[in-house]
């Protein structure tokens, strides 16, 4: 489910037609455009709030854009213009995206009603947004929120194991060989702060000169089995579901072709 959902969720922080719709509803530049979209079913927040709800990002970057953010552009129309830009986005993308919405709308949907909120604010804040009366609108919601609950759950198990945001990177940059100037670059960490997360994952015995030991590869992939587990909880006992799946993926893999999420990414989401 993951690996379908997050492309069609994602082109909302790489299509070039979303940047451009958060640049004209008033925010400036990039980041701040993508802590505003992400953060604004929370509300008009302060920087703790998205500095503790994001998790792996440095918290200086967080306030560099929040809550700046908030003096250029309401919440209520950050919300409008990020489903409205992502909508024409897939429209453009995948032509049969509305007929594939009206058939997936409504296990999703049932989906993020039955799903425990319980720990989950992301979650619980795009799931009480208004449903949108166009389909392809309630597509990109639904996922979105189906993807929060995911990710979520991946910050409570990151958390409950004392993996904090850099050392999360790291671990995930010395198991799959991903550069760690990527994540450097776009969550906001030094170098410093980098060698002082290998340092604290190697006095663990998570981690050596030759990358992830035994135990670092066993906790990572508790995490990863642990993280599955709890966004299950979404979507065990929904009619429909495995359907929904499979109606879903051309869309993904059509994204996937469009170019319009870039692999590797910042999220490590994998293609579909």
């Amino acid at each position: 489910m993951w690996r379908v959902l997050e492309p069609l969720h994602a082109v909302t922080y790489f299509a070039a037609d979303c940047i451009a719709a958060n640049k004209a509803v008033g925010l400036r530049g990039f980041w701040m455009g993508y802590f505003a979209a992400r953060s604004a079913p929370l509300g008009a927040v302060g920087p703790s709030v998205v500095e503790a709800t994001f998790y792996n990002f440095h918290p200086a970057m967080v306030r560099r854009a929040i809550p700046d953010a908030w003096g250029f552009a309401a919440p209520e129309a950050i919300i409008a213009t990020r489903a409205i830009a992502a909508a024409a986005v897939l429209r453009a993308v995948v032509p049969d995206i509305a007929t594939i919405a009206a058939r997936a709308v409504p296990h999703l949907q049932r989906a993020i009603a039955d799903a425990p909120a319980a720990g989950r604010p992301l979650f619980a804040a795009n799931r009480d947004l208004p449903t949108s009366g166009d389909s392809v609108h309630a597509l990109w919601q639904s996922v979105t929120a189906l993807r929060e609950h995911r990710g979520d759950g991946h910050v409570a198990c990151l958390l409950s194991e004392g993996i904090d945001g850099c050392e999360a990177h790291v671990l995930f940059s010395a198991s799959t060989g991903t550069p760690g100037q990527l994540w450097r670059d776009n969550r906001g960490w030094s170098e410093t702060d980098w060698k002082a997360a290998q340092e604290r994952l190697t006095d663990r015995g998570l981690l050596n000169g030759d990358g992830l030991t035994e135990a670092g590869r066993a906790l990572r992939a508790h995490i990863e089995a642990r993280t599955d587990a709890l966004a299950m909880t979404a979507y065990r006992g929904i009619p429909g579901i495995v359907e929904t799946l499979s109606v879903l993926t051309p869309a993904a893999r059509a994204v996937i072709r469009s170019g319009e999420v870039p692999y590797p990414n910042p999220m490590g989401a994998e293609p579909a």
